[in-house]
């Protein structure tokens, strides 16, 4: 191996490492501001996850939104239910399946999860224009949403 090719930049290296870094910064940010809702990230994740659906979703419906296994939304579903955010619910059409429905309760912490969320996405943000947070925004979404290399 040459020196050359030992000590030239790997530019697709050098941006995984940032955005892994980025990943851990807004992570931090989004627990700092999550603390006083008394949620986790995760716990959050599943909560708006239950807001999108127009019905209440079934367990498996979560755990494939989610992208993890089933028995990882049973504890945010159990830790969701502590905090009286959700509440487990038999199917009226399949009473083996459960649904998960959101409370009163949930739909308030789901309003200050928003603003949690949007003050740790300014910490982060911050050093950015409108217009710079605009392209980022349409980069990371057709990162997000190319499935396929997956």
């Amino acid at each position: 191996m040459t020196t050359a090719a030992t000590s030239s930049p790997d530019p697709d290296g050098l941006l995984a490492d940032h955005l892994l870094r980025l990943a851990r910064r807004l992570h931090r940010a989004q627990k700092r501001h999550l603390e006083p809702v008394g949620l986790t990230p995760g716990e959050s994740r599943l909560l708006r996850l239950v807001a999108h659906h127009e019905t209440p979703p079934r367990m498996a419906d979560l755990a494939h939104g989610l992208e993890v296994v089933p028995r990882a939304v049973t504890t945010l579903v159990d830790g969701l239910e502590a905090a009286g955010c959700v509440h487990r619910a038999p199917d009226p059409e399949n009473r083996r399946v459960i649904r998960i429905e959101m409370t009163d309760d949930g739909r308030k912490t789901l309003r200050a999860l928003r603003d949690a969320r949007r003050a740790a996405a300014e910490d982060i943000l911050a050093p950015l224009t409108a217009d710079q947070r605009e392209v980022l925004g349409g980069l990371l979404t057709t990162l997000v949403d190319d499935r396929a290399q997956c």
